[in-house]
């Protein structure tokens, strides 16, 4: 958890879970809906008026939720720099999510945090509260997710891992470079830990936080989005992992991250990291293969 120290990680080591993130966001908004406060063929402008981009009266929130609003990637004004220096939510959706939509809006796939941001904002403007503050009190307290949260870059959160980034060519790890968490903020700017994941896992798919109606829409594909549901990836299968599963990776800098859950038979794989160094989605298929005696 910690190389400058040689300190070990354990079960309850909590790490920077990047676009895992992402999920929690889509819950929130699928609530909303659940609650008759939000429809996901509304456009950005109704929820959230001030929104300045064109994409305002012509991008949904189901667009937003499957990364086919056709906003340009926040990242590409600045690349990864734009998490580079503090900035408020409003002045970065303002600057670097806000662009005119260059394809049609819900025509095709093309990942992008913003899209996320702007849902985390959606949020907000809808029930009139922080988006922390609606994490905290729609899912990490009902299910008792107590190792879990919100990060910013000044926060000293006990247990945090550390985060390294790997030179494959010189076999040497360094420190992360320093950047802005926050400015992540609805897209991946959460920690937690294996056990919480697990938490979250089962209060989605044993149906404590959504109806089953509501999570079988989360595990509708869209084939002509490269298959993304509402909040995960669905596929039919691929490699050791044999049958249906709705996976949801993430990664920022030196921390990644892999969560599986396989459809149909509750069966659940986290794998969290604080490198860059492995292919979790390969170890998660080698953890899928043991208990099948393979």
């Amino acid at each position: 958890s910690s190389r400058q120290l040689g300190t070990s990680i354990n079960t309850r080591s909590k790490f920077k879970i990047a676009s895992i993130t992402k999920t929690f966001t889509a819950v929130m908004i699928l609530q909303l809906m659940e609650a008759g406060k939000l429809n996901l063929n509304a456009t950005i402008g109704q929820y959230f008026p001030a929104y300045t981009g064109e994409g305002r009266d012509q991008v949904t929130v189901e667009h937003l939720l499957t990364y086919s609003s056709g906003i340009p990637n926040c990242e590409s004004y600045m690349d990864d720099a734009v998490y580079g220096m503090p900035v408020s939510i409003d002045s970065f959706i303002i600057k670097y999510c806000s662009g005119k939509p260059d394809t049609i809006p819900g025509s095709r796939f093309s990942y992008n945090n913003g899209d996320y941001i702007i849902l985390g904002k959606i949020i907000e403007k809808i029930t009139g509260k922080t988006f922390s503050e609606n994490l905290q009190q729609r899912i990490l307290d009902p299910l008792g997710m107590r190792n879990s949260g919100m990060l910013y870059s000044s926060d000293i959160i006990p247990g945090l891992v550390s985060s390294y980034v790997y030179n494959d060519s010189l076999k040497t790890f360094s420190a992360d470079k320093p950047y802005y968490i926050e400015n992540y903020f609805s897209a991946g700017a959460m920690y937690s830990t294996v056990e919480d994941l697990l938490t979250f896992d089962q209060g989605i798919f044993t149906y404590k936080l959504l109806k089953k109606q509501t999570v079988d829409l989360m595990l509708t594909p869209h084939p002509a989005l490269g298959n993304v549901g509402l909040g995960f990836w669905i596929s039919d299968g691929y490699g050791a992992l044999d049958t249906q599963f709705a996976y949801r990776p993430g990664g920022i800098y030196g921390s990644s991250a892999n969560w599986i859950h396989v459809i149909g038979a509750n069966r659940t794989i986290i794998v969290l990291s604080n490198t860059d160094a492995a292919n979790l989605f390969e170890m998660s298929q080698q953890l899928y293969a043991i208990p099948k005696g393979q």
